[in-house]
């Protein structure tokens, strides 16, 4: 059963449409073919998880966006939030 939500296939994130134990797979759609991977942390509804890893420097994507840089290595199925992404300001001078 689907718990999680994918819009672009460029995403490095899911995002959870329901509250996600520890432990529990995370269950997806992406490019129409069901995806997953374990929760390796308690993710709240409508947070952030790391769907595969993201090394620290690494930009955070999302709807197909960089939203953040990773401030640290992210391991698939950990929560993405606050604590490990830092903001990023795209030169928009060009």
């Amino acid at each position: 059963m689907r718990n999680a939500m994918i819009i672009d296939g460029s995403d490095n994130v899911v995002i959870a449409i329901e509250p996600i134990a520890k432990g529990s797979d995370v269950e997806y759609v992406v490019d129409g073919k069901a995806a997953r991977f374990t929760a390796l942390e308690d993710i709240t509804i409508y947070h952030k998880a790391a769907r595969r890893d993201i090394p620290a420097g690494s930009p955070v994507v999302k709807y197909g966006q960089h939203i953040g840089v990773a401030a640290c290595d992210i391991k698939a199925g950990e929560h993405v939030h606050v604590h490990n992404v830092t903001s990023h300001r795209e030169n928009l001078d060009n």
